[in-house]
């Protein structure tokens, strides 16, 4: 007589930390597709939100809905599951804890010595610096930018300081505002911003801040929704051209100055190079 075998899961006790899809269904990876099949319950950012990609994937789940506010709660809520069952922590879209609830609840499983792992895939914050076409071999993540103007501006010049590729998630409400402070604070910057990332509506726009700020108030870019922002180290030296307008004026200023001091002049007024205004002077001179 044979006997009849059953298959049990491969999967431990513990938490399992899944990415989910930033845009693209088809970024969901077959790992991450088993687990949330052979976890006991998900705890997630918004069960609406969760429950459409279940629904999609033919999966029924009991939900637990996490926030900022309510980790805690959560955490006693769980506690008696912790050691003997397998719980999956989805954010609504991409890697969780990257700027979404669920640090507190990764401490607790640590403090506690049960095991927690990692289910990796999309993430905005990396694909963002991939297409930026910005330096990624050393960067800072800075979160949310705040809504608050003083916090808001305490931060961009958190990063001047660092002098490093910056990172800000910033909603599409608050764009204009945070483009304004980083061209206050930090001069033409080289920046990138993102958004729909892996979507039939993915955009990309690169350029310097205050070229992008045009944009902004020209009502060029659709605000709706969140954007990635990535910022360049430094100041982006931008080079200026000899136009007729500064020609005219290096005509009128060598009638009442010298060569050198209105090559002098034209740089101080324009910031174009000595070597540059001083070719055309000595043409114009010669003339």
């Amino acid at each position: 007589m044979k006997t009849k075998k059953y298959k049990e899961s491969v999967l431990k006790n513990g938490l399992y930390i899944i990415a989910t899809p930033i845009g693209n269904l088809n970024d969901l990876s077959k790992r991450a597709i088993l687990i949330i099949k052979e976890v006991d319950l998900i705890i997630c950012e918004n069960p609406k939100h969760s429950i459409k990609l279940l629904n999609k994937l033919g999966i029924k789940k009991k939900l637990i809905a996490l926030h900022d506010y309510n980790e805690e709660i959560v955490i006693k809520k769980i506690s008696k599951y912790q050691h003997n069952k397998k719980i999956g922590l989805l954010s609504d879209a991409g890697s969780p804890l990257i700027s979404d609830p669920g640090f507190k609840l990764v401490r607790d499983y640590i403090n506690k010595d049960i095991m927690i792992t990692s289910i990796p895939g999309p993430s905005s914050l990396v694909t963002s610096l991939q297409m930026s076409g910005l330096p990624i071999n050393n960067f800072t993540f800075y979160g949310f930018a705040s809504k608050n103007n003083k916090k808001r501006k305490d931060s961009i010049e958190q990063a001047i300081k660092n002098n490093i590729t910056s990172v800000f998630f910033v909603s599409g409400k608050n764009l204009e505002n945070f483009i304004h402070n980083l061209n206050d604070l930090c001069g033409v910057r080289e920046i990138s911003i993102c958004k729909e990332l892996t979507k039939i509506n993915e955009a990309i726009i690169r350029g310097t801040s205050k070229e992008i700020y045009k944009k902004i108030i020209e009502n060029k870019l659709n605000l709706k929704g969140e954007f990635t922002v990535v910022i360049a180290s430094s100041v982006k030296k931008i080079k200026k051209s000899i136009n007729n307008k500064i020609q005219n004026e290096i005509s009128s200023l060598l009638k009442k100055f010298s060569l050198t001091e209105t090559v002098k002049i034209v740089h101080n007024l324009t910031d174009i190079p000595k070597k540059d205004v001083y070719q055309i002077a000595i043409k114009i001179k010669d003339e």
